[in-house]
């Protein structure tokens, strides 16, 4: 069984950067995919960006635009998420999640079998 614990949220002013991350137990993202989702109330679970097949891939939700970067030391390390210039929109719960084979649609949510509790980002104008 896949564990993924996040860390990091908080709450910041808009414009200010937060780092999430996500350690994984007992899976590595050597054949499948990985990544972060948020999901803001009575809004749906969106992508926000992924790596996959063993790192060599990324993906980005469209609102990113060159905001966030998602990266990983090696399969081993915990997932980080680098957030810049935060705006009061990106303000929601967001999840860990990871897939063991390949993803097909990295940034669809029913692509992912396992997913974190979750840690609240919370961004004030």
């Amino acid at each position: 069984q896949v564990q993924l614990v996040e860390s990091g949220g908080g709450s910041v002013q808009a414009g200010g950067s937060l780092r999430l991350s996500c350690t994984a137990s007992r899976y590595t993202v050597s054949s499948g995919c990985m990544g972060w989702f948020r999901q803001a109330p009575g809004k749906e679970r969106e992508g926000v960006a992924i790596i996959g097949t063993g790192g060599s891939s990324t993906y980005y939700g469209d609102f990113v635009k060159g905001r966030f970067t998602i990266s990983q030391d090696n399969t081993k390390n915990p997932l980080y998420l680098q957030m810049n210039s935060l705006t009061p929109e990106d303000t929601a719960m967001y999840y860990c999640a990871a897939r063991l084979s390949r993803c097909w649609f990295p940034l669809r949510a029913s692509e992912y079998n396992y997913w974190g509790q979750g840690t609240q980002v919370t961004v004030s104008s």
